[in-house]
Protein backbone atom coordinates (compact mmCIF):
# COMPACT_ATOMS: atom_id res chain seq x y z
CA UNK A 1 0.00 0.00 0.00
CA UNK A 2 2.56 2.56 0.74
CA UNK A 3 4.47 1.86 -2.17
CA UNK A 4 1.21 2.34 -3.94
CA UNK A 5 0.81 5.81 -2.07
CA UNK A 6 4.18 7.09 -2.67
CA UNK A 7 4.04 5.93 -6.75
CA UNK A 8 0.84 8.04 -7.01
CA UNK A 9 2.59 11.21 -5.34
CA UNK A 10 5.24 11.16 -7.72
CA UNK A 11 2.74 10.46 -10.58
CA UNK A 12 1.49 13.79 -9.44
CA UNK A 13 4.34 15.78 -9.35
CA UNK A 14 5.61 14.60 -12.39
CA UNK A 15 1.90 15.36 -13.82
CA UNK A 16 1.84 19.51 -12.21
CA UNK A 17 4.82 19.84 -10.76
CA UNK A 18 5.99 19.91 -6.95
CA UNK A 19 4.42 22.37 -5.02
CA UNK A 20 2.44 24.03 -7.80
CA UNK A 21 5.23 24.65 -10.40
CA UNK A 22 3.87 23.14 -13.49
CA UNK A 23 5.84 22.47 -16.23
CA UNK A 24 5.16 22.24 -20.11
CA UNK A 25 2.14 19.49 -19.81
CA UNK A 26 2.81 17.04 -22.59
CA UNK A 27 -0.50 16.13 -24.88
CA UNK A 28 -1.55 13.13 -22.93
CA UNK A 29 -1.72 14.92 -19.50
CA UNK A 30 -3.91 18.08 -21.13
CA UNK A 31 -6.33 15.39 -22.50
CA UNK A 32 -6.92 14.39 -18.81
CA UNK A 33 -7.65 17.63 -17.51
CA UNK A 34 -11.29 17.61 -15.90
CA UNK A 35 -12.88 20.48 -14.70
CA UNK A 36 -16.65 19.45 -13.69
CA UNK A 37 -17.21 22.42 -11.51
CA UNK A 38 -16.28 25.64 -10.04
CA UNK A 39 -13.71 23.97 -7.46
CA UNK A 40 -12.36 21.95 -9.99
CA UNK A 41 -10.40 25.11 -11.75
CA UNK A 42 -6.83 25.41 -10.85
CA UNK A 43 -5.01 27.61 -13.35
CA UNK A 44 -7.12 30.54 -12.96
CA UNK A 45 -7.05 33.47 -10.24
CA UNK A 46 -8.57 33.01 -7.49
CA UNK A 47 -10.65 36.76 -8.38
CA UNK A 48 -10.53 36.65 -11.94
CA UNK A 49 -13.76 38.15 -13.21
CA UNK A 50 -14.05 36.49 -16.30
CA UNK A 51 -13.80 33.37 -14.75
CA UNK A 52 -16.72 34.10 -12.46
CA UNK A 53 -18.78 35.11 -15.17
CA UNK A 54 -18.28 31.84 -16.68
CA UNK A 55 -19.17 29.74 -13.75
CA UNK A 56 -22.15 31.86 -12.85
CA UNK A 57 -23.40 31.48 -16.63
CA UNK A 58 -22.77 27.94 -17.10
CA UNK A 59 -24.75 27.09 -13.37
CA UNK A 60 -27.49 29.49 -14.61
CA UNK A 61 -28.00 27.81 -17.84
CA UNK A 62 -28.15 24.63 -16.82
CA UNK A 63 -30.09 24.66 -14.13
CA UNK A 64 -33.86 23.31 -15.12
CA UNK A 65 -35.43 25.70 -12.69
CA UNK A 66 -33.96 28.96 -14.32
CA UNK A 67 -36.00 31.30 -16.73
CA UNK A 68 -32.29 31.12 -18.47
CA UNK A 69 -32.29 27.32 -19.09
CA UNK A 70 -30.84 26.04 -22.09
CA UNK A 71 -31.61 22.75 -23.21
CA UNK A 72 -28.92 20.45 -23.84
CA UNK A 73 -29.05 20.62 -27.69
CA UNK A 74 -28.63 24.25 -27.62
CA UNK A 75 -25.72 24.59 -25.69
CA UNK A 76 -23.17 25.34 -28.44
CA UNK A 77 -19.88 26.90 -27.81
CA UNK A 78 -17.50 28.41 -30.45
CA UNK A 79 -13.92 28.70 -29.69
CA UNK A 80 -11.38 30.92 -32.29
CA UNK A 81 -8.25 28.83 -31.81
CA UNK A 82 -4.39 30.71 -32.19
CA UNK A 83 -4.29 33.19 -29.58
CA UNK A 84 -7.39 32.06 -27.89
CA UNK A 85 -6.25 28.58 -26.17
CA UNK A 86 -2.87 27.91 -28.53
CA UNK A 87 -0.33 30.28 -28.32
CA UNK A 88 0.04 32.61 -31.63
CA UNK A 89 3.54 34.55 -30.41
CA UNK A 90 6.53 31.96 -30.72
CA UNK A 91 6.90 34.39 -33.17
CA UNK A 92 3.76 33.60 -35.34
CA UNK A 93 0.66 31.33 -35.96
CA UNK A 94 1.08 27.37 -35.66
CA UNK A 95 0.14 27.25 -39.75
CA UNK A 96 2.77 29.98 -40.47
CA UNK A 97 5.39 28.40 -38.39
CA UNK A 98 4.45 25.55 -40.57
CA UNK A 99 4.45 26.95 -43.83
CA UNK A 100 8.06 28.26 -42.91
CA UNK A 101 9.33 25.65 -41.83
CA UNK A 102 8.01 23.30 -45.14
CA UNK A 103 9.24 26.45 -47.90
CA UNK A 104 12.34 27.09 -46.33
CA UNK A 105 13.73 24.46 -43.80
CA UNK A 106 12.35 21.16 -45.43
CA UNK A 107 15.44 20.18 -47.13
CA UNK A 108 13.05 16.96 -49.30
CA UNK A 109 11.42 19.71 -50.45
CA UNK A 110 11.74 22.36 -53.35
CA UNK A 111 9.32 25.17 -53.22
CA UNK A 112 8.40 27.28 -56.41
CA UNK A 113 10.41 30.54 -56.71
CA UNK A 114 7.44 32.43 -56.06
CA UNK A 115 6.67 30.37 -53.19
CA UNK A 116 10.33 31.14 -51.87
CA UNK A 117 10.19 34.42 -52.06
CA UNK A 118 7.02 34.84 -50.61
CA UNK A 119 7.47 32.57 -47.68
CA UNK A 120 11.32 35.01 -47.27
CA UNK A 121 8.81 37.65 -47.36
CA UNK A 122 7.06 36.93 -44.14
CA UNK A 123 9.81 35.42 -42.65
CA UNK A 124 11.49 38.30 -42.71
CA UNK A 125 7.83 40.47 -41.60
CA UNK A 126 8.03 38.02 -38.40
CA UNK A 127 11.79 38.32 -37.57
CA UNK A 128 10.97 42.36 -37.74
CA UNK A 129 8.29 41.89 -34.64
CA UNK A 130 5.56 43.32 -37.33
CA UNK A 131 2.94 40.30 -36.19
CA UNK A 132 2.64 41.41 -32.78
CA UNK A 133 2.52 45.20 -33.81
CA UNK A 134 0.06 44.90 -36.31
CA UNK A 135 2.42 46.16 -38.97
CA UNK A 136 1.92 43.12 -41.47
CA UNK A 137 1.47 44.31 -45.44
CA UNK A 138 -1.70 44.59 -46.71
CA UNK A 139 -3.45 41.76 -48.29
CA UNK A 140 -0.38 39.49 -46.13
CA UNK A 141 -2.91 36.80 -44.68
CA UNK A 142 -4.12 35.97 -48.02
CA UNK A 143 -1.49 35.83 -49.78
CA UNK A 144 0.59 33.56 -47.27
CA UNK A 145 -2.44 31.17 -47.05
CA UNK A 146 -2.62 31.31 -50.91
CA UNK A 147 1.14 30.28 -51.05
CA UNK A 148 0.83 27.66 -48.14
CA UNK A 149 -1.45 25.64 -49.93
CA UNK A 150 0.85 25.36 -52.43
CA UNK A 151 4.03 23.97 -51.00
CA UNK A 152 1.76 21.05 -49.19
CA UNK A 153 -0.32 21.06 -52.52
CA UNK A 154 -0.28 17.26 -53.84
CA UNK A 155 0.36 15.72 -50.26
CA UNK A 156 -1.99 13.06 -49.46
CA UNK A 157 -4.09 13.91 -46.42
CA UNK A 158 -2.54 11.06 -44.28
CA UNK A 159 1.21 12.65 -45.39
CA UNK A 160 0.16 15.38 -44.27
CA UNK A 161 -1.37 14.64 -40.84
CA UNK A 162 2.36 12.85 -40.39
CA UNK A 163 3.79 16.26 -41.47
CA UNK A 164 1.82 17.96 -39.13
CA UNK A 165 2.68 15.56 -35.99
CA UNK A 166 6.55 15.86 -36.76
CA UNK A 167 6.52 19.66 -36.69
CA UNK A 168 4.52 19.89 -33.59
CA UNK A 169 7.67 18.06 -31.86
CA UNK A 170 9.44 21.24 -32.82
CA UNK A 171 10.41 23.41 -29.64
CA UNK A 172 8.77 27.00 -29.90
CA UNK A 173 10.80 30.14 -30.79
CA UNK A 174 10.91 32.61 -27.60
CA UNK A 175 10.14 30.36 -24.62
CA UNK A 176 12.15 27.44 -23.06
CA UNK A 177 10.66 23.79 -22.50
CA UNK A 178 7.88 23.97 -25.13
CA UNK A 179 6.77 22.26 -27.99
CA UNK A 180 4.25 23.07 -30.77
CA UNK A 181 1.93 20.72 -29.75
CA UNK A 182 2.45 21.37 -25.99
CA UNK A 183 1.03 25.33 -26.88
CA UNK A 184 -2.16 25.09 -25.07
CA UNK A 185 -3.47 28.02 -22.64
CA UNK A 186 -3.82 25.38 -19.85
CA UNK A 187 -6.85 27.63 -18.36
CA UNK A 188 -8.21 27.68 -21.29
CA UNK A 189 -8.12 23.99 -21.63
CA UNK A 190 -10.32 24.04 -18.23
CA UNK A 191 -13.15 26.47 -19.78
CA UNK A 192 -13.43 23.71 -22.65
CA UNK A 193 -13.14 20.46 -20.63
CA UNK A 194 -15.95 22.69 -18.22
CA UNK A 195 -18.55 23.05 -20.80
CA UNK A 196 -18.07 19.89 -22.65
CA UNK A 197 -18.37 18.30 -18.72
CA UNK A 198 -21.75 20.48 -18.79
CA UNK A 199 -22.89 19.27 -21.81
CA UNK A 200 -21.83 22.32 -23.79
CA UNK A 201 -21.48 21.17 -27.95
CA UNK A 202 -17.79 22.92 -28.37
CA UNK A 203 -16.50 23.99 -31.75
CA UNK A 204 -13.27 25.35 -32.63
CA UNK A 205 -13.80 28.06 -35.21
CA UNK A 206 -10.42 28.99 -36.80
CA UNK A 207 -8.74 31.30 -39.65
CA UNK A 208 -6.27 27.98 -39.63
CA UNK A 209 -6.04 25.18 -41.74
CA UNK A 210 -8.70 22.91 -40.91
CA UNK A 211 -6.54 19.77 -41.15
CA UNK A 212 -3.53 20.91 -39.24
CA UNK A 213 -6.08 21.80 -36.59
CA UNK A 214 -7.65 18.87 -36.19
CA UNK A 215 -4.69 17.16 -35.69
CA UNK A 216 -3.30 19.58 -33.11
CA UNK A 217 -6.12 20.03 -31.23
CA UNK A 218 -8.87 16.88 -31.63
CA UNK A 219 -7.40 14.11 -29.14
CA UNK A 220 -6.17 16.74 -26.59
CA UNK A 221 -9.55 18.68 -26.34
CA UNK A 222 -11.62 15.95 -27.56
CA UNK A 223 -13.39 17.44 -29.72
CA UNK A 224 -14.46 15.40 -33.02
CA UNK A 225 -12.97 16.33 -36.28
CA UNK A 226 -15.86 17.46 -37.93
CA UNK A 227 -16.50 20.39 -35.00
CA UNK A 228 -13.66 21.91 -35.77
CA UNK A 229 -13.97 24.12 -38.58
CA UNK A 230 -11.24 26.27 -40.36
CA UNK A 231 -9.97 27.28 -43.36
CA UNK A 232 -10.49 24.10 -46.19
CA UNK A 233 -7.71 23.39 -48.55
CA UNK A 234 -8.94 22.11 -52.03
CA UNK A 235 -9.20 18.27 -52.14
CA UNK A 236 -8.94 16.78 -55.45
CA UNK A 237 -8.52 13.44 -56.91
CA UNK A 238 -5.18 12.09 -58.06
CA UNK A 239 -6.16 11.48 -61.40
CA UNK A 240 -8.25 14.35 -61.71
CA UNK A 241 -5.85 17.23 -63.15
CA UNK A 242 -7.33 20.73 -63.72
CA UNK A 243 -10.54 19.09 -64.47
CA UNK A 244 -13.76 20.67 -62.23
CA UNK A 245 -15.32 18.40 -59.60
CA UNK A 246 -18.12 19.07 -61.14
CA UNK A 247 -17.17 17.30 -64.10
CA UNK A 248 -15.19 14.24 -62.37
CA UNK A 249 -15.56 10.85 -61.19
CA UNK A 250 -13.96 9.29 -59.01
CA UNK A 251 -11.64 6.13 -60.21
CA UNK A 252 -10.80 2.90 -58.57
CA UNK A 253 -7.20 4.10 -58.78
CA UNK A 254 -7.48 7.23 -57.54
CA UNK A 255 -6.74 8.65 -53.89
CA UNK A 256 -7.21 12.28 -52.23
CA UNK A 257 -4.27 15.13 -52.57
CA UNK A 258 -4.40 18.47 -51.44
CA UNK A 259 -4.82 21.46 -54.15
CA UNK A 260 -5.15 25.47 -53.79
CA UNK A 261 -6.76 27.61 -51.17
CA UNK A 262 -10.63 27.80 -51.08
CA UNK A 263 -11.63 30.99 -48.66
CA UNK A 264 -9.65 32.15 -45.71
CA UNK A 265 -12.35 31.39 -42.33
CA UNK A 266 -12.27 34.79 -41.37
CA UNK A 267 -14.34 37.62 -40.10
CA UNK A 268 -17.99 37.39 -41.49
CA UNK A 269 -16.93 34.34 -43.17
CA UNK A 270 -16.67 32.56 -39.66
CA UNK A 271 -20.57 33.02 -39.19
CA UNK A 272 -21.06 31.90 -42.40
CA UNK A 273 -19.25 28.64 -41.58
CA UNK A 274 -21.21 28.49 -38.15
CA UNK A 275 -25.15 28.26 -40.09
CA UNK A 276 -23.19 25.96 -43.25
CA UNK A 277 -22.04 23.30 -40.56
CA UNK A 278 -23.78 23.74 -37.26
CA UNK A 279 -26.86 25.48 -38.64
CA UNK A 280 -27.69 27.14 -34.88
CA UNK A 281 -26.52 30.13 -33.32
CA UNK A 282 -23.71 29.78 -30.47
CA UNK A 283 -24.74 31.02 -26.84
CA UNK A 284 -21.27 31.49 -25.69
CA UNK A 285 -18.04 32.31 -28.32
CA UNK A 286 -14.35 33.29 -27.39
CA UNK A 287 -11.92 34.73 -29.66
CA UNK A 288 -8.54 36.83 -29.50
CA UNK A 289 -8.47 39.39 -32.56
CA UNK A 290 -10.53 41.53 -34.73
CA UNK A 291 -10.78 38.84 -37.22
CA UNK A 292 -13.39 36.83 -34.49
CA UNK A 293 -15.03 40.50 -34.01
CA UNK A 294 -18.26 39.37 -36.53
CA UNK A 295 -18.27 35.50 -34.84
CA UNK A 296 -18.62 37.19 -31.00
CA UNK A 297 -21.08 39.78 -31.80
CA UNK A 298 -23.26 36.95 -33.51
CA UNK A 299 -23.03 34.89 -30.42
CA UNK A 300 -24.79 37.50 -28.84
CA UNK A 301 -26.78 39.20 -30.67
CA UNK A 302 -30.91 38.44 -31.35
CA UNK A 303 -30.31 35.41 -29.67
CA UNK A 304 -33.05 33.91 -27.87
CA UNK A 305 -30.95 32.56 -25.08
CA UNK A 306 -28.88 33.90 -22.73
CA UNK A 307 -25.30 34.19 -24.47
CA UNK A 308 -22.31 35.94 -23.40
CA UNK A 309 -18.83 36.32 -25.80
CA UNK A 310 -15.76 36.50 -24.37
CA UNK A 311 -12.06 37.83 -25.41
CA UNK A 312 -8.29 36.98 -24.56
CA UNK A 313 -6.50 39.66 -24.11
CA UNK A 314 -2.94 39.42 -24.48
CA UNK A 315 -1.38 41.36 -22.30
CA UNK A 316 0.85 39.00 -20.68
CA UNK A 317 4.52 40.46 -22.40
CA UNK A 318 6.61 37.66 -20.62
CA UNK A 319 4.63 34.70 -20.08
CA UNK A 320 2.52 35.04 -23.35
CA UNK A 321 5.02 37.03 -25.12
CA UNK A 322 2.29 39.78 -25.55
CA UNK A 323 2.45 42.99 -27.27
CA UNK A 324 1.33 46.14 -24.90
CA UNK A 325 -0.18 48.39 -27.72
CA UNK A 326 -1.97 45.17 -29.56
CA UNK A 327 -3.74 44.29 -25.76
CA UNK A 328 -4.50 48.25 -25.27
CA UNK A 329 -6.68 48.00 -28.66
CA UNK A 330 -8.33 44.64 -27.71
CA UNK A 331 -9.11 45.80 -24.95
CA UNK A 332 -10.95 48.71 -25.95
CA UNK A 333 -12.44 46.46 -28.84
CA UNK A 334 -14.13 44.38 -26.03
CA UNK A 335 -15.40 47.10 -24.54
CA UNK A 336 -17.08 49.02 -27.65
CA UNK A 337 -18.91 45.38 -28.37
CA UNK A 338 -19.75 44.35 -25.27
CA UNK A 339 -17.22 41.33 -24.72
CA UNK A 340 -15.90 39.80 -21.00
CA UNK A 341 -12.49 40.67 -21.28
CA UNK A 342 -10.14 37.57 -20.16
CA UNK A 343 -6.35 38.77 -19.14
CA UNK A 344 -3.61 36.40 -19.35
CA UNK A 345 -1.82 38.41 -16.97
CA UNK A 346 -4.16 38.80 -14.43
CA UNK A 347 -6.29 35.89 -15.16
CA UNK A 348 -4.40 33.19 -15.62
CA UNK A 349 -2.42 31.33 -13.04
CA UNK A 350 0.00 29.68 -15.23
CA UNK A 351 -0.46 29.40 -19.65
CA UNK A 352 1.93 26.84 -20.17
CA UNK A 353 3.40 25.84 -16.75
CA UNK A 354 5.56 27.69 -14.54
CA UNK A 355 8.67 26.30 -15.99
CA UNK A 356 7.93 27.89 -19.03
CA UNK A 357 9.97 30.63 -19.76
CA UNK A 358 11.22 33.45 -21.80
CA UNK A 359 14.03 33.28 -23.30
CA UNK A 360 16.83 35.88 -23.18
Amino acid sequence: MRKKILAAITAGLIAFGSFGVVDAMPRDQIAKIQVKKASDFKYWTKNSVANQKLVEYVTDVTNKKSKNYIPVEDRLAVFDMDGTFIGESMPCYFEWMLYLERALHDENYTPSAEDLEYARMVDAEIRAGHFMTGKFPKGIDLGEAKSQESVFAGMTPKDYEAYVRKFMEKPVEGLTNLKWGEAFFLPMVEVIKYLQANQFTVYVVTGSDRPAMRVMGSEVLKIPYNQIIGTNPEIIASNQGDISADDYAYKHDDYLIRGGLTKKNLKMNKVVAIEHEIGKQPVLAFGNSGGDTSMLNYAITGNKYKSLSFFVICDDLERGLGNQKKADGCVALAEKNGWIKISMKNDFKTIYGDNVKRTE
